[in-house]
């Protein structure tokens, strides 16, 4: 990183030279504030979830649809580069949930996303229920990555407290995981606290049971008390709980000024000119202004997801250490090469459009930085390689069927007859069972036949198998949906390919639910005898009245491919994004057994079968 001679914080310095980087000093006239005016500026992220590399999107640039790449944590090291070479006294903050979401974390476990961390060396690093998905012990090796090098980023969460001896704890309770940190800006202390979301974490993560996770607004409260006793009076939140929650919990603080969030994958800032948000949708303003327990301005911020937004927040405080103002901007982050009609835009017709882009405070073009590419290429290359690393093997062939009776599976030996079965698609009931194994509080997964790409032949499985099976970046979201529910989106889903035009890839498949399906009644009439495992093995009819949870992918999740009840549950706030992505459940699943062998019979989610044309398929 480039020497900054202006910049008159570093936690590290600080940490040095004043031994004021907790708030365990004695002496609180030495964090006393000075009692003049600050500005603040605080670049920030959240919810990368190991997607280093950038994404394509097409987007709405100049008015026209125009793919383009968008992220990249390269990208973002660049724009935390010259944010710090532009802006004085500058905060670098990564509100949680680093990792797990793509093959960077299922091959190199945060090692990747720690080395490429260390090219921002952020001030704070909230930890996020992801964190947690593989345990303390894994979240210690992790951070440990993080702490290789010179950045000493702290890992904040106030209100988790791992038990003394546990992986997390060795010696201390605060031994990995620190309550807050104070630095140095301008001559003024400035703490920050950390805090998790407690139950999501606990419910749909792996912490040990004897790790403790406090009420957050009893946590966030208890930190700013302290600090402000030693005289610190510029307090800023970073958290990992979801937007909305960071409103909330504003309203019930007194003496916090700025929160930086994360966890809720939510849009902050006006993007309706590159058409990420619909015409009639309010944005939401960033920063968001509310005010705290005290009738006080808390400015918040939150930089959507995977890299893909880059926020600066600017914060102005009086001489007393209140919020005066505050601004910024939220920016998405693109490349520089433009794709039209599958055409790459010409040298003339790329410079005009990046006049255009500059013009535009929502949209940040970047470059990578070399260190950081230097570094994700590494990576790259090797995960490339590990693709051909032997992950399980198939006793049987998982022959890939769409709709029952109507596809098989071409050239892979033992399909030869798939089409004419009533349990249709192999394939997809072992990636139902996959989701299902991966989530800790679902009742039943459910997956659509288009999400699974190709059969699974007999003998040895290597990742890539499961790659080119499945190869989108979904990810694992949990519905909180009735058993009525349920069967209106199965019913969605064979509409959607019978009477409504759209793809055979909508029909459904599921583990721990099973139906009779007559494909020739009409809509609302073609499952019947459906019914859930219970937890002690056993069938029971689908409660039309009982809340169930579903564990499915984020597509389906958000109403596509003919889900529309599903869209209405996640509308409707009962959905949880487990960040999980669906390739790493079904490596994980392969990974966890010798081999698989041919799936019982009575397991399988289509059990009677007839076609649209009046057919009974064999059981």
């Amino acid at each position: 990183m480039p020497s900054m001679q202006w910049k008159s914080f570093s936690l590290l310095a600080t940490c040095i030279a004043l031994a004021a980087c907790n708030s365990d000093s004695d002496s609180s006239s030495d964090n006393a504030d000075s009692g003049q005016p600050l500005v603040l500026n605080i670049a920030h992220i959240n919810d990368h979830h190991s997607n280093l590399e950038p994404l394509e999107l097409t987007l709405q640039l100049d008015g026209q649809p125009t793919t383009v790449e968008v992220g990249g944590f390269p990208r973002i090291t660049r724009l935390f580069n010259e944010a710090e070479a532009e802006h004085a006294n500058l905060l670098k903050l990564h509100a949680g949930d680093a990792v797990t979401g793509s093959l960077y974390y299922t091959f190199y476990e945060g090692r990747a996303d720690a080395e490429l961390m260390n090219t921002v060396c952020f001030d704070a690093f909230a930890l996020g229920n992801h964190e947690f998905d593989d345990g303390d012990a894994q979240l210690k090796a992790f951070l440990d990555y993080l702490a290789d090098g010179s950045c000493n980023t702290p890992a904040l969460a106030a209100n988790v407290k791992p038990a003394v001896g546990t992986p997390l704890a060795p010696s201390a309770v605060d031994d990995y995981i620190k309550a807050h940190v104070v630095t140095e800006v301008d001559g003024v202390q400035v703490g920050i606290v950390g805090i998790d979301i407690a139950g999501k974490t606990q419910n749909s993560s792996r912490p040990l049971p004897t790790t403790v996770f406090e009420d957050e607004v009893t946590a966030a409260q208890r930190n700013i008390d302290e600090l402000q006793e030693q005289g610190v009076e510029h307090i800023v939140l970073l958290t990992h709980q979801g937007y909305q929650n960071d409103v909330d919990m504003a309203a019930r603080l007194s003496g916090v000024d700025v929160i930086i969030g994360g966890d809720s994958h939510t849009l902050v800032g006006d993007f309706r000119n590159l058409g990420l948000q619909g015409p009639g949708e309010t944005p939401l303003a960033y920063p968001t202004v509310v005010t705290n327990r005290d009738g006080e301005m808390v400015c918040i911020g939150q930089a959507w997801e995977y890299t893909k937004v880059f926020g600066l927040m600017t914060v102005n405080f009086n001489a007393e250490g209140a919020v005066e103002s505050c601004g910024g901007q939220a920016s998405l982050v693109i490349g520089d090469e433009f794709q039209r009609d599958g055409a790459p835009l010409n040298e003339t017709e790329t410079a005009a459009l990046l006049q255009v882009l500059a013009e535009q405070p929502e949209v940040a073009v970047a470059q990578p930085d070399p260190d950081a590419q230097s570094i994700l290429d590494r990576y790259q290359a090797q995960l490339d390689s590990a693709r051909q690393e032997q992950i399980g093997s198939a006793e049987v062939p998982f022959c890939l069927v769409r709709v029952p009776g109507t596809t098989r599976s071409g050239g892979v030996p033992g399909c030869e007859m798939a089409d004419q079965l009533a349990q249709g698609s192999d394939a997809a009931q072992l990636v139902a069972e996959a989701f299902l194994e991966a989530s800790k509080r679902a009742d039943f997964s459910l997956q659509n036949a288009g999400g699974v790409r190709t059969p699974m032949a007999a003998g040895v499985i290597t990742f890539d198998t499961a790659a080119t099976m499945l190869p989108f970046t979904n990810v694992l979201v949990e519905l909180d949906i009735t058993g009525a529910e349920t069967v209106a989106a199965l019913e969605d889903a064979v509409w959607s390919h019978v009477e409504n035009g759209g793809g055979d890839g909508s029909h459904p498949y599921a583990a721990a639910l099973r139906w009779d399906l007559d494909m020739s009644q009409p809509r609302g009439s073609r499952f019947s005898n459906v019914e859930v495992k219970g937890a002690d093995g056993l069938w029971a009819p689908i409660n039309p009245t009982q809340t169930y949870v579903m564990v499915t992918n984020d597509f389906l999740g958000e109403g596509r491919d003919g889900y529309l009840t599903l869209g209405e549950v996640t509308a409707d706030g009962r959905s949880i994004n487990t960040g999980l992505l669906y390739t790493q459940s079904l490596v994980d699943y392969l990974k966890a057994r010798p081999s698989v062998g041919t799936i019982p019979r009575d397991e399988y989610s289509h059990q009677r079968v007839i076609t649209v044309s009046g057919t009974e398929l064999i059981y």
